[in-house]
């Protein structure tokens, strides 16, 4: 009888510590996604985490935004073809070169100019506009 209350009692304490690594990770990667002022990538969140805790993988940082973003507190962008986040609902627009492959982020803060088409309230968009650049039209 005591080893199965021993057992049981053993079980719970890795259970709660588990849970409690998972909080303290938890609350060290929301505290660091604070430093951020707008946009960040998981790859550089995980630099800044590991300064602080070597523990931290890769793959717990994409579940926490994956987790994060789910709950609507975090928003993903496609930017060159990888995800960034930002905790703020920001807009996300750039202008991409066809001939030098060079882009630039665009500061648009309203979609006025589609609200006729839009009868949806938009929290956040991304627009990704393609075109020849100022320095290629030059040439």
């Amino acid at each position: 009888m005591n080893k199965k209350i021993g057992l049981k009692s053993l079980l719970i304490l890795i259970i709660n510590k588990m849970r409690q690594r998972k909080t303290k990770q938890a609350e060290l990667i929301k505290n660091e996604m604070k430093n951020f002022s707008n946009f960040f990538d998981a790859q550089t969140l995980h630099k800044e985490i590991i300064k602080k805790d070597t523990t931290i993988g890769i793959a717990t940082i994409y579940r926490f935004l994956k987790d994060f973003q789910n709950e609507g507190k975090l928003h993903s962008y496609l930017c060159n073809r990888r995800a960034i986040y930002s905790t703020n609902k920001e807009n996300h627009c750039h202008f991409t070169c066809k001939i030098c492959k060079k882009t630039k982020h665009l500061d648009i803060k309203k979609v006025d100019f589609l609200k006729s088409g839009i009868v949806e309230e938009v929290c956040h968009f991304q627009i990704d506009l393609t075109g020849i650049c100022q320095d290629c039209l030059k040439k």
